[in-house]
């Protein structure tokens, strides 16, 4: 029976800052009516741009500027920086902490990598969004709150899992991330109904524990070999 362990994600930094400097507030991506943003540093950045999302459902906020670090967040630059920064930006400092607020519960309740109980690793990210939030929708080119398979993993393990996913499920591939990535993972953003995206993320799960099982299972002599 396969046991996953949750990894749960760590908030680094949350800074709000309540009135930013205009010309910074350009350069980081902010619109006219963004006068409050929110700053947030985490470790896993898959688990902090699904929150993000999730934090656009709650406040009037949008995510003006969210970018992963090279080389994961074992090779930070500092002990607060993880592996992402995430900026949520809204009319007033009250949207903005309802926004981090919003964040910081989903990243505790439901939003993390997973583990195979018994070993070291490597983690993955089965996740499911049932209802997308105005950030991920767009990134993925689906009408907001449609439901996304949101699947990452190290580059064989996500490749294998991606295969598997597509052929469970009535679901569609609308976002591909090939390896390396900044966290050198890969993975890609699947569309379906509800059902059909949980079904690819079972389906993905079972595949990338398939391969941690058996990583090279599919070394295997040839009938004939060639001379």
């Amino acid at each position: 029976m396969t046991t996953l362990r949750p990894s749960p994600p760590r908030l680094l930094s949350v800074r709000l800052l309540e009135q930013i400097e205009p010309s910074l507030g350009r350069a980081l991506g902010c619109g006219e009516r963004h006068v409050s943003v929110g700053l947030v540093t985490c470790d896993q950045d898959d688990s902090l741009y699904a929150a993000l999302d999730h934090a656009t459902k709650f406040a009037d906020v949008d995510v003006v500027y969210a970018k992963s670090f090279y080389a994961g967040s074992a090779h930070a630059s500092g002990p607060l920086s993880g592996e992402i920064l995430g900026v949520l930006a809204g009319p007033n400092p009250d949207e903005v902490k309802e926004g981090l607020w919003a964040l910081r519960e989903a990243l505790n309740r439901s939003i993390h990598f997973v583990t195979l109980d018994g070993t070291t690793g490597p983690a993955f990210f089965p996740h499911v969004i049932e209802e997308t939030g105005r950030y991920l929708a767009p990134l993925a080119g689906v009408p907001v709150g449609s439901p996304l398979a949101y699947l990452i993993a190290p580059p064989t393990e996500a490749l294998v899992g991606l295969d598997a996913a597509l052929k469970s499920a009535n679901v569609k591939l609308v976002k591909f991330f090939g390896p390396p990535t900044e966290t050198n993972f890969a993975g890609g953003y699947l569309s379906g109904s509800v059902a059909d995206v949980h079904a690819a993320a079972r389906a993905f799960t079972e595949a990338v524990v398939s391969v941690i099982r058996a990583p090279q299972a599919g070394l295997v002599r040839p009938e004939r070999e060639r001379r």
